[in-house]
């Protein structure tokens, strides 16, 4: 049954992450970019004075709410609890054992551009939310395509569509990216650090802690996901960047050789991996997308889910917080993580090659062997736990996603159900093979992005609309009406409110 499976998975995989795909994918990072006049530079501080800034000075920002939605700083915390995992710490490495150091700067290239693509996905999802008879906002790319995409002349059925394929996706894909390959990277990690003291740890053993750990939470629906993540993922970004700079420091020497490796490594003609000539560049340029996105999720219309349930009144701030969402995960935290690796003895940077020690140690192994390297047998149990309450933020993130595709397919009753579902899968996720586990992820990653992806191309003059007319607003001063949502009861709510 398994090698039925890979198999099966192996051809749509391919399909999925070709390179029609992917030049889908980099075309609407750029296409953003420009309509929206490179907006994550011009107006770079801008949207960090509203995001990163904005907590420390903004109580409207980090205040709990009273009613069924949830904060700004929540709804960021949330959508970085789902992004922020294994794909950070197990995907960077992944990318650079196959890849080489090059697929770094791929997976920089394409977060430079995934920035607005997030960007217009949230502002979207901001702008075709709708609000249920609860008073909780419901939004998200099946609502965009639906309403945005079908409301196109002659579009109205492939909307329709799109926004159940796009539902069914993202429901597999909680199973796979916010499930699956997540626990199975926590179960790895725990067995391993656990080997490395003398202590022999059951698989199953932590799968039953971890489906103990997630029903506590998952159960209680986005409130409590949102009350948990504000908590944790500070905590944990804050811990895993200060290993992580103590390993680089001690290593600053080595820092011009690794920015030399990693530009010199992403137009190699060789493969990394030691595939034929000519086949390098094809393959770092899609280990460094494929890992960007899966780290990132920028493209695939996840985070929209989250970022609508945000208290938030204009599209575009929200959308900054999209843009920020990517800085910290793959400009901040991947990156750390790729120079963490390099820095160490796993990756011969005159090459790009594994060493025989890297060969031997694993790609999945690569962080805990550089932090071994430096801190002892204390190095690879600090990367076990940082992988721990990584992977955990990520299933408790994803699971709210899944909860609003399955509300979106099959009403409201049905969320309970499939968060009883959802916490069996962690059981099943921590005897997976590895390698099955992140295969699967990646083709629901793909699968998911296409229906989205469309629909942001076909909507992007809206976001340009509405982008240029917040810039004239509010960074120009000049009196306009706002735009905030394409809902004309919502739109009046919104601006009595304001």
């Amino acid at each position: 049954m398994i090698e039925k499976i890979t198999e099966i998975n192996g051809v749509i995989n391919s399909l999925v992450w070709g390179w029609p795909a992917l030049i889908l994918l980099g075309s609407v990072g750029v296409l953003m970019t420009c309509l929206t006049k490179f907006f994550q530079l011009t107006h770079f501080r801008h949207w960090i004075d509203n995001t990163l800034g904005a907590i420390f000075h903004e109580d409207h920002v980090t205040g709990h709410t009273q009613d069924k939605s949830i904060s700004q700083f929540q709804s960021l915390c949330t959508a970085l609890a789902a992004t922020v995992g294994t794909g950070n710490i197990v995907g960077v490495a992944g990318a650079i054992a196959t890849g080489g150091p090059g697929s770094v700067f791929w997976m920089w290239l394409i977060a430079f551009f995934g920035m607005m693509t997030n960007y217009s996905e949230n502002v979207l999802g901001i702008l075709y939310r709708r609000k249920g008879e609860d008073g909780s906002w419901h939004g998200g790319a099946m609502y965009y395509l639906k309403d945005g995409l079908g409301a196109k002349k002659g579009c109205k059925t492939i909307g329709a569509v799109f926004a159940i394929l796009f539902s069914c996706f993202c429901l597999l894909a909680s199973f796979g990216i916010g499930n699956m390959s997540q626990v199975n990277s926590m179960v790895s990690n725990i067995v391993a650090a656990g080997k490395s003291v003398g202590v022999a740890i059951p698989e199953i053993a932590v799968g039953i802690f971890l489906f103990i750990a997630v029903s506590m939470v998952i159960l209680g629906g986005i409130k409590r996901v949102a009350s948990i993540t504000e908590k944790l993922v500070p905590f944990m970004v804050i811990l895993y960047f200060l290993g992580t700079f103590t390993i680089i420091l001690t290593h600053a020497t080595a820092i011009p050789a690794i920015f030399a490796a990693i530009f010199k490594g992403a137009f190699s003609i060789k493969a990394a991996a030691g595939g034929g000539f000519g086949a390098g560049i094809v393959l770092t340029m899609k280990m460094g997308f494929k890992r960007g996105v899966f780290s990132n999720e920028a493209g695939l219309g996840s985070s929209v889910m989250v970022h609508s349930s945000s208290n938030v009144k204009e599209p575009v701030r929200q959308g900054m917080w999209g843009i920020f969402e990517v800085f910290a995960d793959t400009i901040i935290v991947c990156t750390l993580t790729a120079i963490t690796i390099l820095s160490s003895d796993v990756i011969d940077l005159s090459t790009g090659q594994l060493t025989p020690v890297g060969e031997e140690v694993g790609s999945s192994s690569f962080v805990s062997h550089a932090f071994s390297n430096m801190f002892g047998p204390a190095g690879s149990i600090f990367v076990a736990l940082a992988i721990l309450l990584f992977a955990y933020s990520t299933v408790l993130g994803w699971s709210h996603y899944g909860s609003t595709a399955c509300h979106y397919l099959f009403g409201e009753k049905s969320v309970s159900i499939y968060r009883i579902v959802f916490v069996i899968i962690v059981l099943a996720g921590s005897v997976m093979t590895a390698q099955l586990a992140w295969d699967i992820s990646d083709t629901f990653n793909g699968l998911m992005m296409l229906p989205n992806l469309i629909g942001v191309l076909v909507l992007s003059p809206q976001v340009a609309k509405v982008t240029q007319n917040y810039v004239n607003r509010i960074i120009l001063g000049k009196d306009e009406r706002p735009i905030l949502s394409f809902i004309p009861e919502i739109q009046k709510m919104q601006e009595e409110s304001l």
